[in-house]
């Protein structure tokens, strides 16, 4: 099964980067080193935001990046969207035996079941945007720093 890559993940951790920014831009750099990953990465999965329009780009000194809409605008989904590909359950690589009564039937079914997972995904991160998620970051770091 395929389902979800780090990709994802990466894309809202750079976008709840950017809107706190509040309008500033950042670096590849800056964001890989809040990842604690390579900037190659972070600028693979910020192309994908840009197809995407959730964030630009702008060369040279004092460039970086930026959000390209409003994060009240930009759902968890945006997000996936924009750097996931393909279906996030799949069949068997093989298809199941036809002389088997229960090969010949589910992969419908799974199919079917599949869709209706994937739906609520999407339904679930639909519902959350990435502003949203940062004041829930910023109130988990106020408690931390409360303790």
């Amino acid at each position: 099964m395929a389902g979800l890559s780090s990709r994802s993940a990466v894309a809202i951790h750079a976008l709840a980067m950017l809107a706190h920014r509040r309008g500033g831009s950042l670096t590849s750099t800056e964001i890989a080193d809040s990842l604690d990953s390579n900037p190659v990465l972070v600028r693979r999965v910020l192309g994908h935001l840009r197809d995407a329009r959730l964030v630009r780009s702008a060369e040279g000194r004092g460039g970086g990046w930026s959000l390209a809409r409003d994060p009240r605008d930009i759902t968890l989904y945006d997000a996936y969207a924009a750097v996931e590909e393909g279906r996030i359950f799949s069949r068997h690589t093989r298809p199941p035996s036809d002389a088997c009564e229960i090969g010949r039937h589910i992969g419908d079914l799974l199919d079917a079941e599949f869709q209706h997972a994937e739906r609520a995904l999407e339904r679930q991160l639909g519902r959350t945007t990435i502003a949203g998620l940062l004041r829930e970051i910023l109130a988990s770091d106020d408690e931390t720093k409360d303790h």
